[in-house]
């Protein structure tokens, strides 16, 4: 076991005896990472939670320890910062404040607190962070190498879609082996490492950790991110082999003309640098670095492409390359190359392999293939078990659908997308790619048999093929279900378009594209945080748009394009998709989100320069104050396939999004004591409202624009409906949606704040009625059609994607609608949560819980017959508002107990058929007697 986990597990057990264990800390996070490698932040910012036995719990003071080792940890010694007893209930985002902290060191923490109860804690776990390569000079020398160099003249960080190009065919993907001895006994071993476009590290012939796709990727003139590892327990006496494969992923898409290709993105060849910093029992170090001595050779990789697949060819493989005792005397010396002017650590979670899938039927067609159904459409690659002759080739061919003669259709995903492995022949045989994925349910077998069927041609028997899904390894969040199946279902299929289109960035589809489209960072960013914890992975999607924003220099500076990372110039259509302010927005409105539902607000300082260049972008566009551009309600429902927006004219869903984030920006202004700048942005804002109003409010009718769902609900929810309006600007979005039998025909940018201004308005029965069916198109709809994942447009139309990440808005609903955990307007990463649960048509009972900053937040309730069950539970260190549906002359009870006469809960009166009760932390159990 690792030294410092012993030391770890020692000290947790002698400070946990002999203490009151009625108010205990745990969770200790830092940069919301349990015991994060690679830390880049002088001042990282620590969190943690409070356990409490009794009700209304809140924390009155704290003080922290870090020392630089366990032992002084151990001895209650804070050599590193000692903060004293401080008297504050913060317990999230507390920024660090003691001695400077130094590269690749670890440091030991440990909190205890005091409530406003005088209860005292224990001494927390013991928890820690190892600092990443915080200069260049960190680096100790290390030097990108690889086995090429990408002429200057081929290199094309930017390409116009669209603009053919030459074709040059495949490169070389190489292996790189270092050869170390190890002498003395290991205090700590880490690896800081960066393999363009993506790596695979091995010690000793054996992977390094269990990441997909390190490290994740970004815009490479930029930046890249390097990964950590602790390789403490791993090195061993005597030889040392560290042994690097590279793949291309996004940092270099190979132009061959037989594989799909969506861009044509040109960085570089593959290529590596690393820092193995040593630290030995006796105080001295080492350090091995990337250079010219390192060894390179072709890998058995023989194609890698992040949108056209794998091949491998396993008679090329080098048995031992990557451990001891291998002659690596024909190898060539690394060449030493020019990489990103900037190295990050990697702080986000990295990719894993999470669910496994074999397949549920399989069938022969016609040609000799066979296609197996997984059942499940979801991002992954393939594990294939196969068995035969030396140069035998399987290819498989994943896809989401079938076409009429059973084969795999790719036509909507991008075609030809495969992978391929070239048997070594002589056993059994087990291949999973390492550098690409897609998005699939079926597979194609070519040249292979499924084992246990007639061979007489003797084709390689294939033992087993299977789906692994691979996706962001952020750790759920939050957990719903109800007893409407429909709803649970409709949940399910959301979590799939979440899940295969959580990688490094958001993306929109785990196949054709592969790309960041931004609105559906604040779109969809609701339903993904009550699902995800994504606070770090949000802080790196961030960085991709301040990266991708164009600089001074260019014709439209301070332009955030709708992709970022921003891998290709989109010119088609006159540049609508580059610019459009519903997705460009995400750099103003995400990382206020950020702040709102995790208190992190370091990086709104970091951001504002990036929200001011492109508010002042968005300006010179303006027309009147009115912004026109772009694509509008994307994909709503109209009477042509979707698309562009059909029901809502250009200008309305740009220009309220406009007038958003002016207002956001205002907020931020303020809280960053830049007063004069939040004064502009009022003045402007107020100037959109009018212009806005003006131009689309029609005062007869109460109508805006067309009378579109996404038109009047913008303007509800960016509350530019003046207030005598609203209630009949309401009523005309429940008139059509009535009218229409109860259909949506909101889109990609409208649905979202449909769903939020009917259910702001007690109009969830609405969302009810339009959500709780299958025979027009929506969630019942897709589900209906056989969906698995959520599919790209309502209809689940076979001519595009069937698992992509907009349009999932309901899940958010299911979370602080229909279940009701929201949290208070003026609240911070629910520090002041909400409880409204709203029963609505047939179900009869819901429950959900959301793990906050603070701890976990839970509402069940239950309808039996006159009855009304609602339990909640509610983090220490907060408060909650409760609305329980109620009447004057209804009985409510807590426990049994009148809630008028129990000290625990304060009731605040009586609001639109609710009884409003604040409580403090705790579980509650509610009877509502009608």
């Amino acid at each position: 076991m690792n030294t410092r986990y012993c030391y770890i597990l020692f000290i947790l057990l002698i400070s946990a005896t002999g203490f009151s264990q009625a108010l205990t800390v745990t969770n200790l996070r830092c940069e919301y990472r349990s015991n994060p490698l690679g830390v880049k932040t002088a001042k990282p910012a620590l969190s943690w939670q409070l356990v409490a036995q009794q009700r209304n719990a809140l924390q009155k003071s704290y003080q922290i320890l870090v020392a630089d080792s366990p032992g002084a940890l151990g001895q209650n010694k804070g050599n590193i910062w000692n903060s004293g007893r401080v008297n504050s209930d913060s317990s999230i985002q507390v920024s660090y404040q003691g001695k400077g902290l130094e590269p690749t060191k670890s440091y030991y923490w440990k909190i205890k607190v005091w409530d406003t109860k005088n209860n005292e804690s224990p001494w927390s776990p013991v928890a820690f962070w190892q600092m990443g390569l915080l200069t260049k000079a960190d680096w100790k020398g290390a030097n990108w190498v690889g086995c090429e160099e990408l002429p200057d003249s081929l290199v094309n960080t930017l390409p116009t879609d669209g603009k053919k190009d030459k074709v040059q065919g495949g490169n070389v993907l190489p292996l790189l082996r270092k050869s170390l001895t190890i002498t003395k006994s290991v205090q700590q071993a880490t690896l800081f490492i960066s393999g363009l476009g993506q790596f695979d590290a091995h010690l000793n012939g054996q992977k390094i950790g269990d990441h997909f796709l390190d490290p994740g990727w970004t815009k490479y003139d930029k930046q890249a991110q390097y990964v950590t590892f602790d390789l403490t327990d791993k090195l061993k006496p005597g030889e040392n082999v560290v042994g690097i494969m590279l793949g291309n992923g996004f940092y270099y898409v190979p132009p061959v003309k037989e594989r799909y290709r969506k861009l044509k993105v040109m960085f570089g060849y593959p290529k590596m640098i690393c820092r193995l910093a040593i630290t030995y029992t006796d105080g001295s170090t080492d350090n091995i670095v990337s250079d010219a001595s390192w060894k390179t050779a072709p890998s058995p990789i023989t194609f890698s492409s992040i949108y056209g697949g794998e091949n491998y060819n396993a008679t090329r493989e080098q048995p031992g390359w990557d451990n001891p005792h291998f002659t690596d005397k024909v190898w060539k010396n690394a060449l030493v190359v020019d990489g990103p002017p900037v190295l990050t650590s990697q702080m986000q979670e990295p990719l894993k392999v999470f669910d496994t899938f074999s397949p549920i039927s399989k069938k022969r067609l016609d040609s000799g293939d066979w296609v197996y159904d997984l059942g499940q459409n979801a991002s992954g690659i393939i594990s294939l078990t196969v068995t035969g002759k030396k140069g035998d080739t399987i290819r498989v061919y994943p896809a989401e659908l079938l076409k009429a003669d059973g084969s795999v259709n790719q036509k909507a995903s991008g075609s030809p997308f495969y992978f391929e492995y070239v048997l070594k022949g002589g056993g059994v045989e087990t291949w999973q790619p390492r550098f690409t994925y897609y998005g699939f349910r079926y597979l194609q077998l070519k040249g292979g048999m499924p084992q246990g069927e007639q061979n007489p041609a003797q084709k390689p028997q294939v033992i087993d093929l299977k789906g692994l899904h691979t996706r962001n390894a952020a750790a759920g969040a939050g957990q719903f279900s109800c007893s409407n199946e429909l709803f649970n279902k409709a949940s399910t299929l959301i979590d799939w378009g979440i899940k295969s289109n959580m990688a490094s960035v958001f993306t929109d589809c785990p196949h054709r594209e592969k790309l960041g489209w931004l609105e559906e960072l604040h779109l969809m960013g609701g339903s993904v945080r009550y699902q995800y914890d994504v606070a770090s992975l949000l802080k790196k999607v961030i960085q991709d748009m301040k990266d991708s924003q164009l600089d001074d220099q260019s014709a439209d500076a301070g332009l955030v394009p709708e992709i970022a990372p921003e891998y290709v110039k989109f010119d088609w259509g006159g540049g609508i998709f580059r610019d459009s302010p519903e997705w460009g927005s995400s750099a103003i409105i995400v990382p206020w989100y950020l702040y709102q539902w995790y208190g992190e607000k370091e990086e709104l300082a970091n951001s504002y320069p990036m929200m001011q260049r492109y508010i002042t972008y968005l300006g010179t566009k303006a027309k009147n104050h009115i912004l026109a551009q772009g694509l509008g309600d994307w994909y709503d429902l109209g009477p042509k396939p979707p698309g562009v927006s059909q029901l809502t004219p250009m200008g309305v869903t740009g220009t309220a999004m406009y007038y958003y984030d002016l207002t956001i920006l205002a907020k931020i202004a303020r809280m960053l004591n830049k007063s004069d700048d939040a004064l502009r942005y009022d003045k402007l804002a107020g100037e959109v409202k009018v212009a806005f109003n003006q131009v689309f409010f029609n005062q007869q009718t109460k109508q805006y624009a067309t009378n579109s769902q996404t038109a009047n609900a913008m303007a509800l929810y960016m509350n530019l409906v003046e207030p005598q309006y609203r209630e009949a600007v309401v009523e005309n979005i429940v008139q059509d949606i009535r009218s229409r039998n109860n259909s949506l025909t909101a889109g990609d940018i409208g649905y979202r704040y449909l769903l939020r201004a009917l259910e702001d308005a007690g109009r969830s029965d609405v969302i009810f009625d339009m959500n709780s069916r299958s025979d027009v198109p929506g969630y019942g709809y897709q589900l209906a059609k056989g969906a698995t994942a959520l599919t790209e447009s309502w209809q689940a139309l076979p001519s595009v994607s069937n698992n992509h990440f907009m349009l999932g808005h309901l899940l958010e609903w299911l979370y602080a609608g229909l279940a009701g955990i929201k949290q208070a307007d003026t609240s911070i990463a629910f520090r002041n949560s909400l409880i409204y649960p709203q029963p609505v048509g047939d179900v009869t009972q819901a429950k959900a819980s959301y793990t906050s900053p603070y701890g976990l937040i839970s509402s069940d309730w239950k309808k039996i017959g006159t009855r009304f069950d609602l339990t909640v539970q509610i983090p220490a260190n907060t408060s909650s508002e409760i609305y329980l549906p109620a009447s004057k002359s209804s009985q409510i009870t807590e426990r049994g107990q009148s809630i008028g006469k129990n000290k625990a809960i304060k009731v605040l009166g009586f609001e639109k058929d609710r009884v409003r009760i604040l409580v403090g932390s705790g579980t509650y159990r509610f009877t509502v007697q009608y």
